[in-house]
């Protein structure tokens, strides 16, 4: 059958193969930065309370420090040149007591101010998630065919961690940070102005190594979450993959192809993380050389303070140079941590780059405006709406006219390639008239499944029409599109849940009994009442515990409750083996009685009582008649049947 390029053929045979991943050129920052402020809206007055604490934090930090000066100056200093009495220890004593409470105030803020913010950034990131997933939903087939799940998943799980490692403390200590650097930098102006000269020429040093540094290590933070996101995919891929890489003992090509990708993973996470490792070092090595040289001209200022015969400007109170030298550590502590911070949010921002990317991604165009509706016939015979489900449907266009679905399905010209360069399908032009049974034969790559693609308009046209009781299907909004029509797929997916779940699924409001009733349809309630649980059997890891053949079963019973005017079986019975196909097909016969059924199959012989029978080659129909006009022909389709010619 034709298909659009698979992602799991991008990963194996593209970076793979060609040394990794290759990455795209960084967005703006600034852009997506001032985007991610747009979810903070909901939680303004949180983060305004959140910023008064981060701030009253940082200010008892400095004002506790500040303390030191009159704690020595006032009463350790005298004490010790004159003597200490009761007076003085109980002045000395609640002078400390005061220096403990500002801490105390600046902890108490600080534990507020991280439940608050722990709160704000889980519901940021739960915001968009929601808002991800529900873009996922509306992104077309052609998405996720040329995109690998891992790598999808790697924008919910790693993306979204970083973020949240961002949100929750990278932010919150940079605010912190900030305050703390201004207040102490005034508090070191008013102590010194003239040791505060070699903090200020130290902190251009600073800014200088962080503003170098941090861009080198932004570019390999951004290549680090691209080449995680091409490595979970190839995992992914992989390890759902297992048994054909066993069957086939291709285990060692796999991991030459997986070392590749890890190297690219590699070689971008030592980067990033090389350039962030030494910024800390050299920023503490510079806070070292600032203590030192600032230690030692403070206590030649107090030399002179002591003499009395220099200005004021150049001498300094023992006080004021112990207060002094703990501000210059607090001076470059949070600079430190402002650079550390910095590369978190550097790769915070590098992953939501590629959570936008998947936000910004073009949803599936959906310009129809035909609805599908419940309808009955009233006395005259005419349609008239009606808000229960019945067994009629009706197409209501805008004007608000009815007509009835009839399953009448007509492709005129149809010319399709899936990237414009390749044609799949040329010039196909088939009609199936309501209540008809079609089929598709032909090898593998002859344009049968693409056709019931585009049916269901996961793919659109680019010649050509088609129609479906007289509407072009342009015209009809795709979910009431899709509503008409059920399809069975030789691969099936089951979800996580119970045999009834994955039942009703096939129509949300269907009753127990209608579930039952579906399930002896597609001969699927033998085998489920056999089950440790029956339909309450919990189905896992997409049916791993029911043979393939069970599971088809089930999606056939899926179909059935749907009880859509069109049914699609794309090889429904592949994975059946001929008696159960045998004991099937009378349910099937029932299933398909009175609706439009498209049929896709090697097996010849589930297409012999179809009413029109399609053989397809290289996106061409080459042959069409009913089973006896086709053998009578004696073409392509008879040496099909008779074995002279095998499908491929």
């Amino acid at each position: 059958m034709s298909s659009a390029p698979k992602a799991s053929e991008r990963v194996a045979r593209g970076p793979g193969m060609r040394g990794g991943p290759k990455f795209a050129k960084p967005k703006n920052t600034k852009q997506t930065f001032t985007r991610l402020l747009k979810y903070f809206k909901p939680y303004a007055l949180t983060l305004i309370l959140v910023t008064i604490c981060i701030i009253a934090a940082a200010e008892a930090n400095v004002y506790g420090t500040a303390q030191l000066k009159p704690i020595i100056d006032d009463h350790l200093a005298p004490m010790a040149k004159f003597g200490a009495t009761g007076e003085k220890w109980g002045a000395f004593t609640l002078a400390i007591i005061k220096m403990g409470i500002v801490y105390a105030l600046g902890a108490v803020c600080i534990y507020i101010h991280s439940r608050l913010m722990l709160r704000v950034s889980t519901g940021i990131l739960y915001d968009i998630r929601t808002e991800m997933f529900k873009k996922m939903q509306r992104l077309p087939v052609k998405y996720f065919d040329s995109h690998t799940h891992g790598e999808i998943m790697s924008r919910y799980t790693n993306d979204t961690d970083s973020m949240r490692e961002m949100l929750g403390q990278g932010i919150p200590n940079l605010i912190n940070s900030l305050f703390r650097v201004v207040s102490v930098f005034i508090m070191m102006l008013i102590l010194s102005p003239a040791l505060t000269l070699i903090t200020v020429v130290m902190l251009v040093l600073m800014i200088f190594v962080v503003k170098t540094l941090g861009k080198r290590s932004g570019a390999f933070y951004k290549k680090r979450q691209a080449a995680l996101g091409v490595a979970n995919g190839y995992i992914e891929e992989m390890t759902e993959g297992q048994k054909v890489v066993k069957v086939f003992c291709r285990e060692e090509q796999i991991n030459e192809r997986f070392k590749k990708l890890n190297d690219e993973l590699r070689k971008a996470e030592a980067g990033a993380n090389t350039w962030a490792s030494i910024l800390m070092p050299i920023m503490g090595n510079l806070s070292y050389i600032q203590y030192a040289i600032t230690a030692v001209l403070g206590a030649l200022m107090v030399v002179a303070s002591l003499k009395g015969d220099y200005p004021a400007l150049l001498t300094l109170s023992v006080g004021s140079l112990v207060t002094f030298l703990q501000y210059t550590r607090n001076f470059a502590q949070p600079i430190t941590m402002m650079s550390q911070q910095f590369n978190s949010i550097l790769s915070a921002l590098a992953g939501a780059e590629r959570i936008f990317a998947l936000i910004d991604e073009e949803p599936e165009a959906d310009e129809g405006s035909v609805k599908l509706v419940n309808a009955r016939l009233d006395s005259t015979g005419g349609l008239e709406e009606v808000s229960e489900r019945t067994d009629v449907w009706a197409w209501k266009t805008p004007e608000g006219e009815l007509t009835r679905v009839r399953g009448h399905v007509v492709f005129n010209d149809v010319t399709f390639s899936y990237d414009g360069e390749k044609i799949v399908l040329d010039d196909i032009s088939l009609y199936a008239k309501p209540g008809q049974k079609i089929a598709f034969v032909g090898s593998t790559g002859a344009g049968k499944t693409t056709i019931t693609n585009l049916i269901n308009r996961f793919y659109d046209i680019q010649q050509g029409e088609i129609t479906y009781d007289g509407f072009n299907i342009r015209d009809i909004a795709k979910d009431d599109l899709r509503k008409s029509l059920a399809m069975v797929l030789q691969d099936t997916h089951l979800f996580t849940g119970t045999v009834r779940e994955n039942i009703r699924f096939g129509r949300k409001d269907a009753t127990d009994d209608e579930i039952v009733k579906a399930a002896k349809l597609a001969n699927a309630h033998s085998f489920i009442m056999h089950l440790p649980n029956g339909y309450d059997t919990m189905i896992v890891d997409d049916g791993e515990n029911l043979s393939q053949g069970q599971r088809q079963l089930i999606a056939i019973a899926r179909a059935a409750i749907a009880d859509p005017p069109v049914l699609i079986l794309d090889e429904a019975t592949s994975s059946i083996d001929t008696r159960t196909e045998a004991h099937i097909e009378r349910g099937m016969d029932e299933l398909m009685r009175g609706r439009t059924v498209f049929v896709i199959a090697h097996r010849l012989s589930t297409v012999r009582n179809s009413d029109a029978i399609m053989v397809l080659e290289k996106g061409r129909i080459i042959e069409r008649g009913d089973h006896r006009e086709l053998i009578a022909q004696k073409g392509r389709y008879y040496k099909l049947y008779t074995g002279a010619f095998e499908l491929s």
